[in-house]
C-alpha cells in the first residue's frame, strides 16, 4: 500500500499526543487501545513521527497502479522544471501531483469517511484528467 503526507505531516503533537495520536501510555487520542491503533494503522502510516495518509485500499489494484505512476511522473516533472527554473511548469507538474493525490485518497476528504462508490468515483475522474494533462511523453510511458 502506498503511503503518502496529506499536504505535510500531521505532527502537530499539541494536544500532548504523539504524531501518531497514540499518548504515552500507548493508548488512542481518546484514551482508547489498541482497536483504535489497528484503525489508526489501516488508515495513517508513521514514519519517523510523520503522519502520512495511506492510499485508499478499496481502489482496484490496476486503478492505484496508474495513479501511482502518474504520481512519480508528476513529481519527476516537477523537480526537472525546478531545476529549469520554470515557474508556469513546476505549477502545472504540482497540480498533476494533487490529482493523483486525490484520487489515491491521500489528499482531500477521508477517504474512510467516503461510500466506496464516491471513492472510485473520484479516483477514476482523477485518472482521466491526469491522462488529459499528461505530457504526450508521459504518456507514450505507459
Amino acid at each position: 500500500m502506498v503511503a503518502r503526507s496529506e499536504d505535510g505531516p500531521d505532527d502537530s503533537g499539541a494536544d500532548g499526543h504523539g504524531a501518531d495520536g497514540h499518548g504515552a501510555d500507548g493508548h488512542g487520542a481518546d484514551g482508547h487501545g489498541a482497536d483504535d491503533r489497528t484503525v489508526d494503522d489501516e488508515r495513517w502510516l508513521v514514519i519517523d513521527g510523520r503522519r502520512w495518509r495511506r492510499t485508499d485500499p478499496a481502489l482496484p489494484p490496476e486503478t492505484a497502479a496508474a495513479l501511482t505512476s502518474h504520481l512519480g511522473r508528476a513529481r519527476s516533472a516537477v523537480g526537472a522544471a525546478s531545476r529549469r527554473d520554470d515557474a508556469d511548469a513546476v505549477s502545472a507538474a504540482r497540480r498533476r501531483v494533487d490529482l493523483a493525490k486525490h484520487g489515491l485518497g491521500e489528499r482531500g476528504d477521508y477517504w474512510w469517511e467516503l461510500s466506496e462508490a464516491h471513492r472510485r468515483r473520484r479516483a477514476v475522474e482523477a485518472l482521466a484528467e491526469l491522462e488529459r494533462l499528461a505530457p504526450s511523453a508521459d504518456r507514450s510511458d505507459g
